[in-house]
């Protein structure tokens, strides 16, 4: 079945390609402002501890179940025998979940080209400004998902696999070269101070839920993609090693995005804390005070360009998998299908920020505009759901065994250690109390 459907090349190419899909926005954009307002090092100490714990297991989880049927997200539990509950909380929702977030994950990349171009041609616009003309962010964000389809079109091997190869290590370097380039400012050392030692006063039981959150967003758990990717995975790659290299890149690339911003902004005496507006608002005005500060900037938005699209070829992937192979739909229609559907659903978010007065000032779950409100519904809420769902299905649905044997086939060593007694207990009962913690806290449990 895995052969008619394509296969990654080597372990090399799928760890890539895997890591790409978990490293974008969520780690250059969103880890460095959660760390900012939740007291820094002791932030990330925390979001190191639930990575390692909480996210990895999961993750091997979700591959094993893929590589194991060998089939699509919706497939995979269909094949293993899902009830309708299953199948609706853990397969459909995981498609919806990257079906929704990629049409308002590529606006946001959209933003990215239109930012690194003012940045180069060094013709600042405000940020307020631009996502507020269509005529900006509507092209932007179509150029950002034909960029994606393009890719996927390649299939697995030829378009993801060879994409990830070129991109994930491009993109470690532009990050090595920018965080140099912060670490040389007047007063940088302030910035690396607040991020590396940690103040443990801060803590409290909210910001190891945050932390939570964010190990899930950041790893890209719960949304089918790691199952399709899984999918492709061949029976003599490591499951475990893979897994484990994946999280290492994704934690490492937060870590050094960190290291990145939190330089610049206190050498030029910004807020840490000012939240999602952290890189499109207050970086922005950072770069064109640096000396060649352009350049910089024009090098730090190409960076996260290229770590939104690494994201955003896995989202297509995994609802055109569900087409082909369900819908016997060959790869163009598939991923053409979805591209533009997605970039249709995607136009009220691009426009619910200024440019339509209705859509901005919608409100619905606490959340306020429409792109606000779908990240709300499926970058969170609905994550978190279908990594609880998965937990609960391969825990105490099926047969746990039979997963730990597919682990177990290209990592020999896993059943023999304690590695698999441990991954068994953590899957039954330590995910799925921590994950019902994050759901409970999400929904305002905990105040």
């Amino acid at each position: 079945m895995t052969d008619s459907r394509g296969q990654w090349g080597s372990k090399f190419g799928f760890v890539m390609a895997a890591a790409g899909s978990a490293v974008g926005l969520g780690n250059i954009w969103r880890f460095p402002y959660l760390t900012g307002q939740n007291g820094g090092a002791a932030f990330v100490i925390v979001y190191l501890l639930c990575v390692v714990l909480v996210a990895v297991p999961v993750l091997m989880n979700e591959m094993a179940l893929g590589r194991m049927t060998g089939k699509n997200t919706i497939g995979a539990f269909r094949a293993t025998g899902a009830k309708p509950l299953f199948m609706i909380l853990g397969g459909v929702l995981a498609v919806m979940v990257s079906f929704f977030v990629l049409s308002y994950y590529t606006v946001i990349a959209g933003w990215t080209i239109g930012y690194m171009t003012t940045s180069l041609t060094n013709s600042p616009i405000p940020f307020n400004e631009f996502i507020a003309t269509p005529g900006y962010v509507l092209p932007l964000t179509g150029l950002a998902m034909l960029t994606t389809i393009i890719i996927v079109l390649g299939g697995i091997s030829g378009g993801i696999e060879k994409a990830s190869k070129i991109l994930m290590p491009t993109l470690f370097i532009l990050l090595l070269v920018t965080i140099v380039r912060s670490l040389t400012l007047d007063g940088a050392m302030a910035g690396v101070e607040y991020y590396l030692i940690p103040d443990f006063s801060k803590l409290n039981g909210m910001t190891v839920l945050r932390a939570l959150t964010q190990a899930f967003f950041s790893l890209g758990v719960g949304w089918g993609i790691m199952i399709t990717y899984g999918s492709y995975l061949p029976k003599t790659q490591s499951i475990a090693s893979s897994s484990a290299w994946v999280g290492l890149m994704d934690t490492s690339i937060a870590l050094l995005g960190g290291l990145m911003i939190f330089p610049a902004v206190f050498a030029f005496g910004q807020d840490p804390g000012s939240g999602p507006t952290l890189v499109f608002e207050v970086l922005a005005n950072i770069f064109p005070q640096m000396p060649f500060g352009n350049f910089a900037g024009a090098l730090f938005y190409m960076l996260l360009f290229f770590a939104a699209i690494t994201s955003t070829i896995s989202m297509v992937e995994v609802v055109g998998s569900w087409l082909i192979d369900s819908g016997k739909w060959n790869r163009k229609k598939a991923t053409w299908t979805v591209g533009i559907a997605a970039f249709v659903v995607g136009i009220p978010s691009a426009l619910s920020n200024g440019s339509s007065e209705a859509l901005s000032s919608l409100t619905l779950f606490g959340q306020t505009g429409v792109l606000n409100i779908m990240d709300h519904v499926f970058g969170t809420v609905s994550m978190l759901i279908v990594v609880l769902t998965t937990c609960l299905y391969t825990g105490w649905v099926i047969d746990t065994n039979k997963v730990i044997d597919e682990i177990h086939e290209g990592s020999p060593y896993f059943k023999t250690t304690f590695l698999a007694t441990g991954w068994k207990f953590f899957i039954r009962y330590v995910c799925p109390v921590i994950i019902l913690l994050v759901v409970l806290n999400v929904f305002g449990i905990f105040g």
